[in-house]
């Protein structure tokens, strides 16, 4: 994905081929397909079938086709005990074929979500590999009768849970069998449906390698290239606008942060433009912070200074998500911004107390330097509301306090537009990626009130979460604007749903699907 560039000061320049070297087209050996061919004629190496709770009593074709294994069907139900629950399965041999018969848990009837398809299909592709079946046939419901919305969630399951990152890893031979061909049964036709599927896919990938990669080598320049190739590939237009450019700006949130680094900061800005008038004009606003040591208040033992590589997490998404709608093509007007730096330590470092001026001339005094997040920001939203456009999303892994308060598969929501809220909690149901709306208790900037400037960038630790977004509110005047804290699912300690354990690409599903509603 990423062209070789001058170093532009970076000492790991050469190493932007690894990322040409990843799996961002590791479905392309894999043929996803939908065929109408009944489970009674299917013939491969496994055949999968979907069941729920209240449906493991055989009848109709799946009693004629326990008839045509020989009752391995029931026997195995009945000997693993097989209840129907959500994400369990069961395999066993058939003696004919299809070789091998499996079963997976769809939990009951009448609360079958899109994301429960989304995540049988996840495992039912694991389950596939596991048994080193070369082809695969799936037989899931059709979710509320539309059988394209089916096909695409379905397919993304299958392309996110089949996504393997051995970038870094010596020795990537699989051993034994490879899948081939999943054939997804009752869904003939919908190949479009399943290249929207992989397109999606395709954008959360991108992110997810970007957020697993090092520090040292995913950096500025290196999102910045990542976003070149991005927009040469899709045909859309890029701005990277350098140090001097930001200066002119005014951007001094975004620059104090990025004054310690030895690597340049990069202000990125890619324009997808549809043909004709677009229906609506949008952006989306990654936080970029390809390391953060905490600056002069540097973080401590059992701080998870290691993994603050994943903190251009909102980057990603957004890069990732500008894959998706460039391949996609919607009617829709997207900007996707990010300022792009390291929060370093060095004799450059900005110091706790220092007081920087943003570039619409508000005042900040930093009284914690490792709340450098929203001051790079600041600079972005300024910026992005300059564009005069119908709304802003920004995400971006902002608080502890907000992981504290959802927990690792939740993020917060702050938005005091009603029909922005609506639209995102949406978009983030039928991507089955979760967002809890917080208040924007506007009292509580109080706490962020400062005797020498406009305000502080931190305020108490109570409430965290919430000031951080009404620091950020500061810097988006009238345009109608959401505030995402994804700090934690932007990455999983263990497999879960779609998501294989490390980064998720967590929320460029819920983007594209709020860009195309």
């Amino acid at each position: 994905m990423v062209h070789e560039r001058g170093s532009n000061g970076d000492p790991n320049s050469k190493q932007y081929a690894i990322l040409e070297e990843s799996s961002f087209q590791v479905m392309s050996s894999m043929e996803l397909r939908g065929i109408d061919t009944p489970r009674l004629e299917w013939s491969g190496d496994c055949l999968v079938i979907g069941l729920f709770e209240d449906d493991v009593e055989l009848s109709g074709d799946l009693a004629e086709l326990d008839r045509k294994f020989n009752g391995v069907l029931s026997e195995l139900i009945a000997e693993v005990e097989f209840k129907g629950k959500e994400g369990s399965t069961a395999v066993t041999r058939t003696g004919t074929l299809p070789k091998k018969v499996a079963i997976v848990g769809l939990g009951k009837a009448d609360g079958l979500k899109l994301d429960t398809l989304r995540r049988s299909a996840a495992a039912v592709a694991r389950l596939g590999k596991r048994e080193k079946a070369k082809t695969l046939g799936i037989s899931l419901p059709v979710w509320n009768s539309d059988r394209v919305q089916t096909a695409q969630t379905i397919g993304e399951g299958i392309e996110l849970a089949l996504h393997q990152d051995n970038r870094f890893k010596s020795d990537t031979e699989e051993k034994g069998s490879k899948l081939e061909t999943i054939e997804l049964l009752g869904l003939g036709g919908q190949d479009a449906a399943l290249t929207c599927a992989r397109q999606i896919a395709l954008g959360v990938i991108l992110a997810r390698e970007l957020v697993a990669a090092p520090a040292n080598i995913v950096t500025p320049p290196v999102m910045a290239a990542t976003a070149e190739a991005i927009a040469r590939e899709y045909g859309m237009d890029i701005q990277i606008l350098e140090q001097e450019d930001c200066e002119k700006l005014g951007m001094g949130a975004f620059l104090g942060v990025a004054k310690a680094s030895d690597l340049p900061p990069k202000f990125i800005h890619i324009t997808y433009r549809p043909e004709g008038t677009p229906r609506k004009r949008v952006a989306i606003v990654g936080k970029g912070l390809t390391f953060d040591s905490g600056g002069l208040n540097v973080k401590g033992a059992g701080s998870g200074i290691e993994m603050m590589k994943t903190d251009m997490g909102g980057a990603a998404a957004t890069l990732g998500a500008a894959k998706a709608i460039g391949a996609l093509k919607p009617d829709v007007e997207v900007h996707f911004i990010s300022a792009v730096t390291e929060n370093m330590i060095s004799g450059h470092a900005m110091h706790p107390g220092d007081i920087l001026t943003a570039s619409n001339g508000k005042t900040i005094e930093v009284n914690n330097t490792d709340a450098e997040g929203r001051l790079t920001l600041a600079d972005a939203l300024v910026y992005t509301e300059n564009l005069e456009l119908d709304a802003i999303v920004d995400l971006a892994t902002l608080t502890g306090a907000c992981v504290i308060a959802l927990g690792d598969d939740i993020a917060g929501m702050w938005t005091a537009d009603e029909s922005l809220a609506n639209q995102l909690a949406q978009a983030g149901e039928t991507a089955g990626e979760k967002f809890w709306r917080m208040p924007m208790e506007e009292k509580y900037f109080d706490g962020l009130k400062s005797g020498v400037a406009d305000m502080k960038n931190t305020g108490p630790r109570p409430g965290g979460a919430i000031t951080a977004a009404l620091f950020l509110k500061q810097f988006v005047k009238e345009t109608p604007w959401a505030h995402l804290d994804i700090a934690g699912p932007v990455w999983a300690d263990k497999e879960n749903g779609c998501n294989n354990a490390g980064a998720t690409g967590f929320p460029v599903r819920t983007l594209v699907s709020w860009v195309l509603s």
